[in-house]
């Protein structure tokens, strides 16, 4: 039995109440979770923007301890320290093997209609696992290739943001970008994941790196994290600001909350040969498009699920960016919250005025 967040029904909030979890399959783990980050992903099949089997477990941003293996497992073992990811992937279809392992569906690390549920409850009630991962709740069960050890060092609490927020954001400008050093960068919402990305475009030297948001916190968070400039996201004028800061648009804008306005925004501020990129999730009836002029002009729109990351690699690397002082993780998390004020963390997100929170299991 574990204590977990339950979505029964969109837009009434989560209850806490107690799931069963079956034992680990030959390539499952399960995991103590010890920390999970309130991602807005989350808060799209919470509040109902996007569709989800009910009732669910959400959460996907977390770190934990392997409590136990299944008996193919390999790449972990009990007491790793880990972070989960939600681009669990096969390792065998035509994404995988072509290195884009982001892109995978991933059928092959759920389990199959004939198998036993991962998540119960009351006796044998189906709960159903969100993103592969159920992460807010005291223990996962997961497939392996949706989990990586990491340094033991590490916090825990901190490690968490990596399998998301981090993720997607540095994975971003240094795995979608590839970000020259020099190039300038535009980030388009200044929550977690915009704030990862400006950190990592710093690490990655770009020239210049644009925060653009509305509110005057989250802009000078930005500054912390390495934005060189601020621009008010909703001001009439804030392409205009952008093509004259950097002298006629940037190489790469970048969109990082989820909102036609703000694809928009990253697209206007393209410079000829320039590339728009959407990270966040957009309305379901949401379209993001270039004009004929933006085509002459060799300007490209591309999206970055998850920052098209390799994460058994990335992680570690930015646990160790983290652990050299190079990434701080510190400024991103807002606040450390129990299980029991997930609600209220999920409130203080929708008002946005901070970057994130983490809810941490004891």
């Amino acid at each position: 039995m574990a204590k977990a967040a339950i979505l029964e029904k969109p837009g009434e909030g989560l209850t806490i109440g107690e799931i069963e979890l079956a034992d680990p399959l030959p390539h499952e783990v399960l995991i103590d979770t010890k920390a999970c980050g309130l991602c807005h992903s989350d808060l799209h099949f919470i509040d109902g923007a996007y569709p989800h089997a009910l009732p669910c477990v959400p959460g996907h941003e977390a770190a934990g301890v392997v409590r136990a293996v299944g008996s193919e497992v390999s790449s972990v073992k009990p007491g790793d320290h880990v972070v989960s990811c939600l681009s669990a992937f096969c390792g065998q279809c035509e994404f995988c093997v072509t290195g884009r392992m982001a892109l995978c569906l991933g059928a092959g690390t759920r389990r199959g209609k004939g198998e036993k549920l991962r998540l119960t409850r009351g006796g044998g009630e189906p709960v159903h696992q969100m993103l592969n991962l159920s992460a807010l709740s005291e223990q996962m069960l997961i497939h392996e290739n949706a989990c990586v050890a990491i340094d033991k060092d590490m916090p825990l609490d901190r490690a968490a943001v990596i399998g998301c927020a981090v993720t997607t954001g540095a994975g971003t400008i240094f795995n979608a970008c590839k970000v020259t050093p020099g190039e300038s960068v535009l980030v388009v919402g200044c929550g977690g994941v915009g704030l990862a990305t400006i950190n990592a475009a710093k690490i990655a030297g770009a020239g210049m790196v644009i925060a653009a948001d509305p509110l005057p916190e989250k802009r000078e968070l930005a500054k912390v994290l390495g934005a060189t400039h601020t621009v008010d996201a909703l001001a009439e004028d804030a392409a205009k600001q952008v093509l004259e800061l950097s002298g006629g648009g940037v190489h790469w804008g970048i969109e990082a909350v989820g909102r036609q306005t703000s694809a928009d925004l990253a697209v206007a501020s393209l410079r000829r040969g320039g590339t728009a990129v959407i990270l966040g999730m957009m309305p379901l009836d949401c379209k993001v498009g270039l004009g004929a002029m933006d085509l002459l002009g060799g300007k490209k729109l591309m999206g970055a699920i998850m920052g098209m990351n390799h994460f058994p690699v990335d992680l570690p690397r930015l646990v160790d960016f983290y652990m050299r002082g190079l990434l701080d993780l510190d400024t991103i998390i807002a606040e450390r919250i129990g299980l029991d004020e997930v609600n209220k963390g999920f409130d203080t997100m929708r008002a946005g005025h901070h970057a994130r929170s983490v809810v941490v299991f004891d």
